[in-house]
This record gives structure tokens, C-alpha cells and sequence, in this order.
């Protein structure tokens, strides 16, 4: 390494032009704690709202006759920010972060109101998909931005912190999902997010103090974006609509079947072609990339298989309340929360980080294989135990999938190959919600009807629509322990069929290669070298640096590195 003194007025500060992040070592750890704060609240916003409705559910579908529908309330959140993650990851990397983050949760809270204001599930609906499309951003940038300002190695304990804020919200949100249903009314549910999201806003203006950069028109790629966009949603419908509104050899699950291939083979087409593809293909170059983004596609199908209805199956078998049901998901959060800050600390006081989520993987199907012994008899502690079971084996590997993409490429890219990796992530969430709330949905409608066939005291059809805990729990023993049944003979034995997933998911991590964690922050400047050349760097060595000459904005020197 050589150093030459320069004056810094000589000498312009170069940010990278992916972001509005200087090309300097490590900033101060006062800088990143302002910054992570700011990511916190909005990390925050978004992830409160995966679960706040899950105690909520069977009270609102009740009331806006809708149980047919239930599946989408979750199902529209997950699909439309995955849909919108890859293009915030690729726009953050193009146009700088803070004003897309901003604009990111301001759509967020659009949503908040519709949803709010709903009257019917058809607005309900389209309520949450606008908050996703809001919420895709403000995870994704928020991953992406840590990235820019902490190096790999400090990387670890910031990861785990922010699977613990994911851990507290999916314990804060089903307990004020409860709170709220039980309370002032579910649509409160929607409202707390403005006070939220303003402070949201006001900790991105005054916290994100990012340097401006120049302007260069960016070459956005929106054919890729549209065809990405329309790829993901026949894949979410089919499977959401094949076997319930549909069936599956009918014309419409047959369309769109066909449709997601077309539109997968289309887009494929275009991005082998396209300036700055959304998601670059050389992207699956990369082994550790492909390996993680597998098993984080399988992790993603287990949780939100689980997470999405495991509240909802708590009130109709055991017979609590809303709030209840969000109080015993807290086993379930507590050990991931625990074991997501303990891995991130290990990794970064060890630097070692492939094992973790291979043990991580392998606890979460232990934990999907203990659910799926429930009985309606069950014990709750017994419940309780065995989600926080799954709860420590997805705590030990979620979050350090994400740190393993981005120490696989240079920061010029980081927020694409985030984004990337998230997007079929959430994929595999779409598809988990999707998959087990049909087979949930079609098994209890199914249940329940036999049972009314034969006399057996429950009601199918509209009746079975306007379904409630309370409705439930007023019902006659014989009618209510016919419900409770359906309920738990309908959703358990999906729980079995996911194990298998988390075993796959546990041989491909096997193969990751684990590399070097960067100990400080080198950028490259984009200025000099084009996004093919950075590909091509990081495909050949796997290094997060380049030997590009940056200037240091704590000494004014520059180093060629």
C-alpha cells in the first residue's frame, strides 16, 4: 500500500456512484449508530406489519364475511414487496438510497390509510398490497444501507440486532394485533403506522447523513421490472387459487401456470440483454449466491407457512383470546431473538459463520417436525416449547444468509445482490402463506362440510365465512370440539410436509465456501469501473475490494489499495 498526501480541496471526495456512501475505511461508530437507528424504525414499520394481523384475522374476515378470501390479507403484503425489492436493491444502486427510502415508506403509509379507511375485503386487500409495496423498500434498503457504512465483519452483530427488531415485531405485532382486536377495533392496526412512519421520515432526514453525489442519468431496466413483476404474480396466484377458487386442470390455473413460465423464460431474455439488468445473471455465477439463495428460498416457505397461521390455529383450538395468542408466539420470538444477536455475535468475534445456519436449519426442521405431532389436546407450555424450538433454528440463519451474499460482492453491487437474494427469499414466503393457507383453507372447508354432511353440528358454506373465536367459543361442546378438530387436523400435517424443505436447505448450505469476512470498508469506484468489470472481479476472487486508488475523507490521503 503506498500513501501520498493531497489536500482535500485538491482532490474531490469520490463516493461510489451505486450509492451515497463515501469510499472511506469504517465511519465512526457514533455515525453508524445514528444511521442504525433510523434503519431500526423503519425495519421496524415493515416488519410489524408481516404479523400484526395474524391474531386480527379471524375477527376481520369474520366481520367483512370474507374467510375465502383470509389468505390474501398476508399473501398481498408478501407478494407485492417482493415484487418491488429487486427494484429498489437496483435503483438504491443506481440513485443513491435516502430519498428512494424515504419515498419507500411515504407509500407505505399511503397503504396504511386504504387500509384503514376499508369497508370491504376487497379494499382491505388492496390496502396491504400498497403497504407492500412500500415494505419491500424499506427492508431491503435498510439491509443494503449497513452494507455501504459497516464492514463484513462488524456486519454480524448489526445482522443479529436487526433479526432481533424482526424478533420483537413478530412478538409486538401479534400482542397489538390482540390488543387492538380486542380493544378500540383492528383497524387501529393500520393507524398506528402514521405516528411510526413520520418518525420513520424524520429519523432518515436528520440520521442518513449521506454525501450527495453527481448526477448521471441512470439506464433503469423497466422492461425487466415489469416482466419480474408479472413472472412473480402468476406464480403466487396459481398457487394460491389451484385446488380452492380453481381447480388445478382448469383453464385459469392452466393460464397462469403457463403464464409464469413464459413470463420467467421472457425475462431471462431480457435482463441477458438489458444495460443494468435488475437482477444481473451473473449474479448466479456465483456459488455462494445460488447456495444461499436456495436455502433462504426454503427457509422463507417454512417460517411464513408457520407464522402466518400458527395465531389464528391458537385461538380456534385452545380458545384464547387474540391478545393470548400473541402472548404464546412469545416463546417462539424470544428464542429467535436470542439465537440471531448470539450468531451475529459469534460471527463477528470469530469471523466464522458456515456452520451456524447449517445447525439453524436442521433445529428448524426439528421444530416443524414437533408441531406437526399437535393434537387438539395438547398442552399449551407443550405448544409453546415446540415453537420455540422452530424459533431458535430460524434465528440462527436467517439473518446470516444476507451476510454471506454480501461479503460474496464488491459494494458497487451490494444493494442488487441484497435485493436479489431477499427477492427469492420472499418468494419462498409468498409461496409458503400461499401453499399453506390453500391447503389449509381447501382441508378446513373440506372438514367442515363433511362434518355438517353428516351431522356432526358445524356449518359450511357462508356459515363457515363468518366463522370467529368468539362465534366459536359460544357454540355447544359438541359443535365447538367438531371446529377445533377441523382446525387442527386441517393445518398440522402441512407442518410434516416442510420438514424435508429444511433438510435440503441444511445439505446446500453444506457446499457454501466460506470466505474471508472484510475487516473494513473498501468501495469501488464506479467512476473508473464499469458494474461488468466489478462483476467479473468479484465472480473471479470473491473479494469485497478492488484495486481502484480512494481517497480517505479522515485523513485527506490517498490510498491505493
Amino acid at each position: 500500500m503506498t500513501t501520498t498526501s493531497s489536500p482535500q480541496r485538491d482532490t474531490p471526495m469520490r463516493t461510489t456512484a451505486a450509492h451515497d456512501t463515501p469510499v472511506d475505511g469504517t465511519p465512526s461508530t457514533r455515525s453508524v449508530l445514528l444511521v442504525f437507528a433510523g434503519l431500526m424504525v423503519a425495519m421496524l414499520l415493515a416488519s410489524l406489519d408481516q404479523t400484526i394481523f395474524s391474531t386480527a384475522l379471524p375477527t376481520i374476515v369474520g366481520q367483512l364475511n370474507g374467510v375465502e378470501h383470509m389468505l390474501w390479507v398476508t399473501t398481498a403484503y408478501i407478494l407485492a414487496s417482493t415484487i418491488v425489492m429487486p427494484v429498489y436493491g437496483k435503483l438504491g444502486d443506481l440513485i443513491g438510497r435516502k430519498y428512494l427510502f424515504i419515498t419507500a415508506i411515504s407509500i407505505f403509509l399511503v397503504g396504511s390509510v386504504m387500509g384503514g379507511l376499508a369497508d370491504s375485503m376487497g379494499t382491505l386487500i388492496a390496502g396491504r398490497a400498497v403497504q407492500g409495496l412500500g415494505g419491500g423498500g424499506l427492508m431491503i434498503l435498510a439491509l443494503a444501507i449497513i452494507a455501504d457504512v459497516v464492514p463484513a465483519r462488524q456486519r454480524g452483530k448489526y445482522s443479529g440486532i436487526m433479526g432481533a427488531v424482526f424478533a420483537v415485531s413478530s412478538v409486538a405485532g401479534p400482542l397489538l394485533g390482540g390488543f387492538f382486536t380486542d380493544g378500540p377495533g383492528w383497524r387501529w392496526a393500520f393507524w398506528m403506522n402514521i405516528p411510526l412512519g413520520i418518525l420513520a421520515i424524520v429519523s432518515a432526514i436528520f440520521f442518513l447523513k449521506l454525501p450527495k453525489r453527481a448526477y448521471t442519468k441512470p439506464s433503469i431496466d423497466f422492461p425487466g421490472m415489469i416482466v419480474l413483476a408479472l413472472a412473480a404474480t402468476s406464480l403466487v396466484l396459481f398457487t394460491t387459487w389451484g385446488g380452492t377458487t380453481y381447480a388445478w386442470d382448469s383453464l385459469t390455473i392452466i393460464g397462469l401456470i403457463v403464464a409464469t413460465v413464459v413470463f420467467s423464460v421472457l425475462f431471462v431474455f431480457i435482463e441477458s440483454r438489458a444495460a443494468e439488468p435488475v437482477i444481473p445473471l451473473k449474479l448466479f455465477k456465483n456459488r455462494n449466491f445460488n447456495l444461499t439463495t436456495g436455502a433462504g428460498l426454503i427457509t422463507g416457505v417454512a417460517m411464513f407457512g408457520a407464522l402466518a397461521y400458527m395465531p389464528t390455529y391458537l385461538q380456534m383450538v385452545t380458545g384464547v383470546g387474540a391478545t393470548s395468542a400473541g402472548l404464546l408466539m412469545i416463546p417462539m420470538m424470544g428464542a429467535l431473538l436470542i439465537a440471531s444477536i448470539g450468531s451475529g455475535q459469534i460471527v463477528s468475534r470469530t469471523g466464522k459463520y458456515k456452520i451456524i445456519p447449517i445447525i439453524g436449519s436442521l433445529v428448524t426442521a426439528l421444530g416443524l417436525f414437533l408441531l406437526s405431532t399437535l393434537t387438539a389436546s395438547t398442552a399449551i407450555w407443550i405448544m409453546c416449547a415446540f415453537l420455540a424450538v422452530m424459533g431458535l433454528g430460524l434465528g440462527m440463519s436467517m439473518q446470516i444468509l444476507v451476510l454471506v451474499v454480501q461479503n460474496s460482492f464488491p459494494g458497487a453491487i451490494v444493494g442488487t445482490a441484497t435485493s436479489s437474494n431477499n427477492f427469492f427469499r420472499q418468494i419462498g414466503s409468498s409461496l409458503g402463506a400461499a401453499i399453506v393457507g390453500s391447503l389449509f383453507v381447501s382441508r378446513l372447508t373440506d372438514i367442515l362440510a363433511s362434518s355438517a354432511a353428516s351431522g356432526g353440528g358445524a356449518s359450511g358454506g357462508s356459515g363457515t365465512n363468518s366463522l370467529t373465536p368468539a362465534i366459536v367459543a359460544a357454540l355447544p361442546d359438541a359443535a365447538r370440539a367438531v371446529i377445533v378438530n377441523a382446525y387442527n387436523d386441517a393445518l398440522t400435517p402441512i407442518f410434516l410436509l416442510m420438514v424435508p424443505l429444511m433438510l435440503v436447505a441444511a445439505a446446500l448450505l453444506v457446499f457454501v465456501v466460506e470466505k474471508p469476512l472484510a475487516t473494513r470498508i473498501e468501495k469501488t469506484d464506479v467512476q473508473a469501473a464499469s458494474n461488468a468489470e466489478v462483476f467479473e472481479g468479484s465472480l473471479s476472487t470473491g473479494a469485497n475490494a478492488t484495486a481502484e486508488p480512494v481517497l480517505s475523507t479522515r485523513t485527506g490521503s490517498v490510498h491505493s489499495v
